[in-house]
Order: structure tokens, then C-alpha cells, then sequence
């Protein structure tokens, strides 16, 4: 029997379905669908109906059960969806690519479950913003490093960090392309403010110019800065590497020595920024010690991992 097709032949027996969230879908709780119906049947089959089996397990335990049930109540089979993409069944080896996982995910809207579509759409517009996020991050990221983006995207897919190697192999690519420490701190801080450009929970990636910035001395971080070129971007730069977690080796000394005009500009950078994380570590961090916090910010004792 072909294994594609193998759970239509028992979805063409079934009379009823139950259906329950596995997780994250609590508040639709369970519903009971009648497939005596040859209609509902016919809906139901087609929204299961099994592109490919290659081989994959997900390592989630999935979102949506449905226990299928003859005539005469005994359980057919047991299937779980998983990201409205895939189905595990006992019976199958692996888990089964769907023909249209929106089909089945429509299905279940339909019949009074909409969570599984909701958090479809939710991660597919998250998958989205990430991969424009990239995308920028690449396009940003200085001359002379050519070929060096796949192994700097890899950290994020494996949650590695950059290896010494690597870091000593970018420091020397941008001495040799950007022999000015101002031009090389501009390139760094115009590649650290893209991507999403947030303080924290963001890719691995992304943190690779923060650790070559980290080796870069103060002095030539302000005269990056106090350059006529340095605009927002240089700024997003700056305040992300500034006021993040522990990315300096003298983080607090190297802050408190800001000049105030600089203090004052980046902290509005972060204020306008719309981050309430950033923003509050700016203000911990940036803001004149004894100063009436902006309203609306928390009033922070410790750093933020």
C-alpha cells in the first residue's frame, strides 16, 4: 500500500472525529465533528490528503490530535498535526508532508478550533520580518567580507558563537578594507543598527559585529561617532552596542565617559526608537544619574540580561 495514501483508506471508514489542542490552542478547546456526512467526509479527507513522506520527525510534540472512530466507536487511528504543515500517524515512519496544510487548518476554523490558523499566520508573518531582517543585515554588512555570510548565518541555525578563527579572520579583512579606524567603526556600526536592530532575543548573527565592535578602544568609537557621515543608523548602531548586555570589556567606565551631547543624542535615539527594551536599558544606562526618568519607563537596579 502506498504510505501516502494510506490514511485516506482509513479516513474513508470513519464516522466520527474528536479533535483537541496538543498545546497553545487551550481556549478552543475540543470539538466532535460528525463524518457520516459523504460531504464532510470528502472535506475532511481532501484537508489530510499526504503530499510526501521524507523521512523527518519534528521535534515538537505537535498542535492539534484527532482521534478518528468507526461506526461503532472504535478508534481508528490517531494523527497529530504539527505547525499546519506536517501530520504524525503510528502507522507512517516518519511524518507526513501535507498536500495543503491551509486546507486542514481552514477545516479546523470552520469547525470552531480558528487557533491553528491564528498561530499560522502569526509565525509565517514572524518568518517573514525575519527574513527581511536578514536580508538587510546582509545588505549591510561592510565591503571586504565578502563570503563570509553563510558562515555567520550558520551561528544562528546551529545557536553557535563566532570562533576566535572567525573573529580574527573579519578584524583582518576590515583592517586591510578600511584601513581608518573611524571608516572601520562607521562600517561596524552601520552593520550592528540593521537586522532587527534589538538589544536582545535577537539571532546569533546578528551579535558578530557587536563582539568586533567590543575589541574597538573608546577613543575610536566617539571619533567614529563625532564624524560629520555618522547618521540614525551609525546611531541605532551605537546605542544597541552600548547599552546591551556585557559588550564591552569596560562597559560602565567606557558609558560614564560619554561626552553629554552624545550621552543626550543617543538616549533620544532610543527614546524615538518605539523598543520599550531598548529604551529602558538606554535609560539606565544613558541617562544623567539622578535625572527624572522619561514618564513611562521603569526605574531599573540592575542590567537586563
Amino acid at each position: 500500500m502506498d504510505g501516502t495514501t494510506a490514511l485516506d483508506r482509513v479516513l474513508q471508514q470513519a464516522h466520527v472525529v474528536q479533535v483537541s489542542s496538543v498545546s497553545g490552542f487551550g481556549v478552543d478547546g475540543e470539538i466532535r465533528v460528525d463524518l457520516s456526512d459523504p460531504a464532510e467526509s470528502a472535506q475532511i479527507r481532501m484537508a489530510m490528503a499526504v503530499e510526501s513522506l521524507p523521512g523527518f520527525h519534528c521535534m515538537c510534540g505537535g498542535d492539534v490530535r484527532f482521534e478518528v472512530f468507526d461506526r461503532d466507536g472504535g478508534r481508528l487511528a490517531v494523527i497529530v498535526l504539527h505547525h499546519g504543515a506536517t501530520l504524525r500517524w503510528g502507522q507512517w515512519e516518519s511524518d507526513a508532508v501535507l498536500a495543503d496544510g491551509r486546507l486542514l487548518l481552514a477545516w479546523l476554523d470552520g469547525h470552531g478550533m480558528p487557533g491553528p490558523m491564528q498561530q499560522f499566520e502569526a509565525d509565517r508573518l514572524r518568518a517573514e520580518e525575519g527574513a527581511e531582517e536578514e536580508r538587510n543585515w546582509l545588505a549591510a554588512m561592510p565591503a571586504g567580507l565578502e563570503g563570509t555570510g553563510d558562515r555567520i548565518l550558520d551561528l544562528s541555525r546551529t545557536g553557535g558563537r563566532p570562533s576566535p578563527e572567525l573573529l580574527a579572520e573579519l578584524t583582518d579583512r576590515l583592517q586591510l578594507t578600511f584601513p581608518d579606524p573611524v571608516d572601520r567603526v562607521l562600517a561596524l556600526l552601520d552593520w550592528y543598527g540593521s537586522g532587527s536592530g534589538r538589544c536582545s532575543g535577537y539571532p546569533v548573527h546578528e551579535d558578530v559585529p557587536g563582539e568586533l565592535l567590543g575589541r574597538v578602544p573608546i577613543a575610536d568609537l566617539l571619533a567614529g561617532l563625532a564624524d560629520p557621515r555618522a547618521e540614525e543608523r551609525h546611531d541605532a548602531g551605537a546605542v544597541r552596542h552600548l547599552v546591551g548586555w556585557k559588550t564591552r570589556p569596560r562597559q560602565k567606565r567606557d558609558v560614564a565617559g560619554l561626552p553629554e551631547p552624545l550621552r543626550a543624542r543617543l538616549l533620544a535615539h532610543a527614546r524615538r526608537s518605539g523598543d520599550s527594551d531598548k529604551q529602558g536599558r538606554a535609560e539606565r544606562w544613558l541617562a544623567p544619574p539622578g535625572s527624572s526618568r522619561r514618564p513611562g519607563t521603569r526605574h531599573l537596579r540592575r542590567p537586563i540580561p
